[in-house]
């Protein structure tokens, strides 16, 4: 049972690591696309957004400062939620309720910790 949170936490962490390597390889098309869309400083913005999917994801995978890779995740998922997978369009409505359940996991993970088998729990950070 001890292994669950690990299986969990890399199940979880598996969409945002590889959307996040994504747009590295597909940084310019990603960054038009937010200009189009009409967010400022395209760039910007998809350099952090890189960022927090990666550093998220893999304190994620490893437990290692769980919580804060989680926040990160957080505050990637909500907004993109609304601004790309907007509900009221019938086209996007199941990648928002996807997004919705991945946040449930994001906040259970949050909630609960990294679990035992984790650089958290190992470097005494896991209640």
């Amino acid at each position: 049972m001890n292994y669950i949170p690990v299986v969990a936490r890399f199940f979880l962490a598996a969409i945002f690591l590889r959307a996040g390597v994504s747009k590295i390889f597909g940084f310019d098309g990603v960054a038009a696309m937010m200009g189009n869309i009409g967010l400022p400083f395209p760039e910007v913005l998809l350099v952090g957004t890189i960022a927090f999917q990666i550093l998220g994801s893999l304190s994620l995978i490893l437990g290692y400062k769980t919580r804060i890779g989680v926040i990160l995740l957080i505050i990637f998922i909500v907004p993109t939620s609304i601004i790309f997978h907007n509900p009221t369009d019938p086209t996007e409505t199941t990648n928002f309720f996807k997004n919705l359940g991945l946040l449930g996991g994001l906040m259970m993970t949050l909630y609960s910790g990294a679990g035992p088998v984790s650089l958290d729990h190992r470097l005494g950070g896991y209640r």
